[in-house]
């Protein structure tokens, strides 16, 4: 079963949608032989029994039996891998149950990281593109702490559900703890029907460049993306941007097929390992490729996962695609669901997931490392490598590896002998490093000004009907003038940021002013001006989203976007990789 990036450390979850559960999954037939003898097995077996019995029969207190069984599951679980998981009889009530509720709420997939004292912070894995939490400026990796006036610190998945499934129309109000960002961040999120597409965006970047971004890889998704390379090639499309960054996963089987679209016959996608034979499996490209020949570039960032990495493994082992951006999630292992009596579920890997080449997409592990441990270890991998071959970002250069202190069980080579690097997750061709953003630009996002502003902005008499029928107009130059701009300045002091000349020391500001703690409450008009360019694209994105659709905000917005601004520089090293073929 390919999810968006889950582990033990997160909870025992499924990928879920507020206010509707998106489960998917890839079955696989296994053959089970117990690893121990008959004999062994049956000892072990009665030496689990009879603690059971102690426990249960003479512990000073009244023992919970049932929960003393899924500990004793969860146990034993927790000595095998970050990804295989226990899934309650009412978790999977509440999967099955959802399937066939309306897709109406907040729209997010989430999972629960875990805090002190058993306490799980409920944790934005994604908004759902387009979606209301899209729309009111969440982001991954947001942490919801309080919904309306309750803490969801503690929260498990039933609460979740409770609070923020509700009917159309209806709202809520959720606190958030952003990454990177001192203040907490405020929503009020109207629920609303979910869409289920799965390409956010599909348009000429170019009278040459077609991009087509996907969020997430569920059952519509290969017609999805079929059907937008065949409409932009009708607008004249000869090279394509595929925008993989922050898709953490979904179906196995349409990881494969999109890469089939890009893939010559007979051309190995991906393969698992087991010591299973049923489970060792390879899957090879067919014939009748929508966009077998023509130069690509995939983008991919640390949010890219699970089928995300099978798609851009496989071009890059083959010299199809250029890869751009950042090192993946490093998800590579195939999980299966084994259900119990209780109506209960081992979601239990069965076998890893390697690129054509030989590459394993999962980041190695310990079993037992905390959370901490796990990333950290991930981090220091990652680095390492990175470091050695572009330290400063840009082309990783494989001739480095003489100098670099690079293993060798890390190197791997392409079908045109270009070097290609292991160690979890899938390192791009081209790395862009993730700089600190603008100070300014960081309070515009993380307080929503942005978007607010834009809502505002739209209801302008006149300006509705003055630009919905010049889609392709507005996209194309529409811009905000000197007087708009200062009035920005305006609104964002009048909703809780203070624009000031200079920036205050931090503990003066503390201090004397309480609303203001917090860089993210302080707007510089020096920095606002020196970050202008970006501030205003963001703002009429937004405004391309009130006015047309969510699709009509990543024309705009991709103009300052860095990664692929520097991926549009790049054309001559992907054609070299088609001409190739």
């Amino acid at each position: 079963m390919l999810t968006p990036p889950t582990s033990r450390f997160r909870s025992r979850l499924l990928p879920v949608v507020a206010g509707g559960v998106l489960a998917v999954a890839f079955v696989l037939t296994l053959e089970v032989r117990p690893a121990d003898s008959a004999s062994d097995a049956s000892a072990n077996l009665r030496k689990i029994e009879e603690a059971y019995r102690y426990i249960t029969e003479a512990y000073v207190e009244r023992v919970d039996s049932a929960q003393l069984a899924e500990d004793a599951i969860e146990g034993m679980l927790a000595g095998l891998d970050p990804h295989s998981v226990y899934v309650s009889a009412a978790e999977m009530r509440s999967v099955r149950e959802s399937f066939n509720a309306s897709f109406e709420g907040i729209g997010i997939y989430y999972e629960f990281v875990p805090g002190r004292e058993s306490r799980d912070t409920l944790v934005v894995l994604m908004p759902i593109a387009g979606g209301p939490s899209d729309e009111a400026g969440l982001m991954a990796g947001d942490r919801i702490v309080q919904i309306d006036d309750t803490t969801a610190v503690g929260f498990d998945q039933d609460l979740v559900q409770r609070y923020l499934k509700g009917p159309r129309g209806t709202s809520v109000r959720l606190v958030v703890q952003r990454p990177g960002y001192t203040d907490p961040l405020r929503f009020t999120i109207t629920r609303d029907q979910i869409p289920l597409h799965t390409v956010i965006a599909s348009y000429m970047v170019d009278d040459r460049t077609g991009y087509v971004r996907l969020q997430r890889f569920a059952r519509t998704s290969h017609d999805e993306v079929r059907q937008a390379i065949q409409a932009l090639r009708r607008q004249g499309m000869e090279r394509l941007v595929f925008d993989l960054r922050g898709n953490a996963g979904g179906l196995l089987d349409q990881a494969y097929e999109i890469a089939d679209e890009f893939l010559a016959p007979g051309q190995m996608i991906v393969y698992t390992d087991s010591r299973h034979p049923s489970n060792r499996r390879q899957y090879r490209a067919t014939a009748g490729g929508a966009f077998e020949r023509e130069p690509v570039i995939v983008l991919v960032d640390e949010n890219s996962a699970s089928a995300s990495e099978i798609v851009a493994g496989a071009l890059q082992d083959h010299d199809r695609a250029l890869l751009v951006g950042r090192r993946t999630f490093g998800k590579g292992l195939v999980q299966q669901q084994f259900p119990l009596s209780d109506g209960s579920v081992l979601q239990m890997t069965v076998s890893r997931y390697y690129t054509p080449v030989g590459r394993l997409i999962q980041t190695p592990y310990t079993v037992g490392d905390d959370e901490e441990a796990y990333f950290e270890a991930k981090r220091a991998i990652r680095e390492a490598v990175e470091d050695a071959l572009a330290p400063d970002g840009g082309m990783v250069d494989g001739s480095r590896l003489r100098t670099a202190d690079v293993p060798d069980s890390l190197v791997f080579r392409t079908d045109g002998g270009r070097a290609v690097f292991g160690g979890g997750g899938i390192l791009p061709d081209y790395l862009v490093r993730q700089d600190s953003l603008p100070p300014a630009l960081r309070t515009v996002i993380g307080r929503n000004l942005d978007d607010l502003f834009a809502r505002q902005f739209v209801q302008r008499s006149g300006f509705r009907s003055q630009w919905e029928d010049r889609r392709a107009e507005f996209l194309r130059g529409f811009r905000l003038d000197d007087a708009t701009f200062q009035q920005f300045l305006s609104f964002a002091g009048e909703n809780g940021v203070r624009v000031v000349d200079t920036r205050p020391p931090t503990a003066t500001v503390a201090a004397t002013d309480s609303a203001a703690v917090g860089r993210e409450s302080v707007l510089v008009r020096s920095e606002a001006r020196a970050a202008r360019a970006e501030i205003e694209t963001r703002i009429v994105a937004f405004i391309a989203r009130r006015l047309y659709d969510a699709e009509a905000f990543y024309p705009v917005v991709g103009r300052m976007d860095p990664v692929l601004v520097e991926a549009l520089r790049l054309w001559d090293s992907a054609a070299a990789l088609a001409e190739r073929r």
